[in-house]
């Protein structure tokens, strides 16, 4: 007796799991670098922080801390601590979230389909401990013409050291050091 192929839907997920899987992703934890207790998370971060990083969730569009803002430094994240980008990378997408056009290193960021609500995005996360912070598009300028945009609530920020030598141009900030260590 022949078995029957799956339908095609479950087959859509079976590959889009397997892909997942192979991609070494740190989603389901298990691959992360950086592990947080879920209590801990509760704790430390506020409920929007927590729901946004999490639970994938979305804060409000032009509501973010960070949408309008223009100060010079680090933009890290707010689980971990891992420097994600830079504030020369930050630009006026109109969106209503901050939005980058580059990262502060290719290893920073893991990205994952995203099908939920009807279309396919591509969802972008820490890759040291896997919390969600927004989503990837081709529409930025130019170098990348990428435009990451992101949920302020999966930020923090470090401002540049005034006392460093450069002076904000990024040549010799802490943030580079920590870069390194991670």
């Amino acid at each position: 007796m022949r078995a029957l192929p799956p339908p095609p839907l479950l087959w859509l997920w079976l590959c889009l799991a397997a892909a997942g899987a192979a991609a070494g992703s740190c989603r389901d934890k298990k691959n992360c670098k950086v592990v947080f207790s879920q209590q801990d998370l509760r704790k430390r971060l506020t409920p929007l922080q927590y729901h946004v990083t999490q639970e994938k969730g979305t804060e409000s569009a032009f509501e973010g801390e960070y949408t309008h803002h223009k100060a010079h430094g680090i933009y890290k994240c707010v689980v971990c601590g891992t420097p994600l980008f830079k504030s020369e990378t930050k630009f006026d997408s109109n969106s209503g979230w901050p939005s980058f056009y580059d990262v502060i290193s290719p290893d920073a960021i893991m990205f994952t389909d995203d099908f939920s609500y009807g279309m396919h995005r591509i969802e972008t996360g820490c890759s040291q401990c896997g919390a969600h912070l927004g989503h990837i598009f081709d529409d930025g300028p130019r170098p990348t013409g990428k435009r990451y945009c992101i949920n302020s609530a999966s930020l923090s920020f470090k401002p540049v050291d005034k006392n460093s030598a450069g002076e904000g141009s990024g040549s010799t900030s802490p943030a580079q050091t920590d870069k390194t260590e991670l």
